[in-house]
This record gives C-alpha cells, structure tokens and sequence, in this order.
C-alpha cells in the first residue's frame, strides 16, 4: 500500500514513515498541504495521514483537494486536536481518525482498517 504522511512536524514524519515502511507499506511525506497536492496529483497513493493544524494551511483544506484526484485515497486525520464532535463528524463522511499521540498498536489498527474495501 502506498502511504502519504503530511505533518510539519519533521518528527512526526519521520516516526510515521518509519513505522509504516517497517510495516512493508511504501511512504511518501510531505510538510505542507502544496507538496501534498502535487504529490496525490503525480502519485497513486492509497492512504493519506494528515494532520489538522499546519503552518500553511490545515489538513482539511487537502480532504476538500482530494474529490479532485481520480482515485480518492482512504484519509486519515492524525491531529492532536481531534474532539469527540470532529471525530463523529469524519467518521460520518468515512475519515478514520488517529488522536496524537498514539502508540504503535493504534497506528496499525487504523491502518488495518484502511485495508478494508
């Protein structure tokens, strides 16, 4: 499965890709919602992790991008600032959603469940 991690956080990134290609998935990151773009624009990719709050824009910005891609990847929020409402709320629309920070078993539990047609 090919993977896009958008975080501005260089740790963040760097865990997740870590942790995700251990897992036999290929990774491609990103540090902003423009990389992102031109990436889901050149790349077939399956899964996006992105997070809420950026610098330079805020991971909702790229899920309205991605109904413009002509295979929608599955989308993962990875924010610290999910709530109990925002979380209802991508659920219902078929986002998964993983709260930072998180352990590793958390981390392959929502992949697993992006494996899932």
């Amino acid at each position: 499965m090919k993977i896009l991690v958008v975080d501005d956080e260089q740790l963040v990134r760097w865990f997740l890709e870590r942790a995700l290609t251990k897992n036999g998935h290929q990774v491609s990151t990103a540090s902003n919602i423009a990389d992102a773009s031109e990436k889901l624009n050149t790349e077939k990719i399956d899964v996006v992790f992105v997070d809420l709050r950026m610098p330079e824009g805020n991971g909702t910005e790229l899920i309205e991008k991605l109904d413009t891609v002509t295979l929608k990847p599955k989308v993962v929020v990875c924010s610290a600032f999910i709530t109990p409402e925002l979380e209802e709320e991508f659920r219902s629309k078929g986002i998964y959603t993983l709260k930072k920070p998180f352990k590793l078993d958390e981390l392959h539990s929502v992949v697993q469940q992006c494996l899932v047609p």
